[in-house]
């Protein structure tokens, strides 16, 4: 994805508007010309300015977000490539700290890496240039950016958590969850008649816990056990309520039609 670099050192960019009367929208009592719009710049010149106004954030600086958001722009309306490399490469490590932070990575099984391009991935297919209006401001495109982030690392783990569930020949690639963001809430409800199923399949509240903490929280059984350990001798405990619990499930004929419509 990533075919070429542009430095993104910082440099100072003085205050050289004052006299046209332009009043700058983040800064107070700062004046812009017309060489320092973002729709005027050249990318080069526009990454660098993006890295300057990061570095502000950063410090707790005043800062301007209209270069980030011009680079947003340019990589999702325009489409140019080499807008959306930039872009890339000036946001990945911050998504990446995010995948990391996701309670559902470290049961994943995949670097981070894999995530992070996953994510980006997910972000272009999401918004298209119409929908692009829709996110009118800086942070609400990195509000979606961090959605995606956490929304790659739960669908791999929902996607491992159903191949328990039932033998893979039962599972057809339309019942494995892909979903975007903003179809978490909608997938929830499309979902219910699934999980009351199951939770008349479970025998007491020590199998829905753990049902609820392994499929829908991502928990991994020394997870749980350290949650719940009133309900549990040890963490082998867990393991075999949720052995016992696949187990059953996999057998269960009424289960296998319900996926199958």
């Amino acid at each position: 994805m990533i075919t070429q670099h542009i430095d993104t050192s910082s440099r100072t960019i003085p205050n050289r508007g004052a006299s046209m009367g332009l009043p700058h929208p983040n800064r107070e009592g700062s004046r812009i010309i017309e060489d320092e719009q973002p729709e005027y710049m050249d990318l080069t010149a526009l990454v660098q300015r993006c890295a300057t106004e990061s570095e502000r954030f950063y410090r707790g600086q005043p800062h301007d977000t209209r270069f980030s958001y011009e680079l947003f722009r340019r990589a999702l309306v325009e489409r140019d490539e080499l807008a959306w490399e930039q872009l890339y490469l000036h946001y990945s490590g911050l998504v990446e700290g995010w995948i990391r932070r996701s309670g559902a990575f470290v049961s994943s099984g995949e670097s981070s890496e894999y995530f992070v391009v996953g994510a980006f991935t997910k972000f272009w297919r999401a918004i298209s240039a119409e929908r692009f209006a829709s996110f009118p401001t800086l942070a609400s495109l990195l509000q979606y950016l961090q959605l995606c982030s956490t929304s790659v690392v739960i669908d791999s783990v929902r996607a491992q958590s159903w191949a328990e569930m039932l033998p893979e020949e039962t599972i057809s690639p339309a019942h494995i969850p892909h979903y975007s963001p903003d179809e978490e809430a909608m997938s929830r409800v499309d979902s219910q008649e699934f999980w009351n199923f199951i939770n008349t399949q479970l025998h007491n509240d020590v199998e829905r816990v753990v049902v609820y903490c392994s499929f829908v929280l991502s928990m991994t059984p020394r997870a749980i056990y350290a949650k719940r350990s009133e309900l549990f001798s040890s963490v082998n405990d867990v393991y075999n309520v949720k052995r016992n619990v696949l187990g059953r499930l996999s057998r269960n004929q009424q289960l296998r039609m319900l996926l199958a419509q």
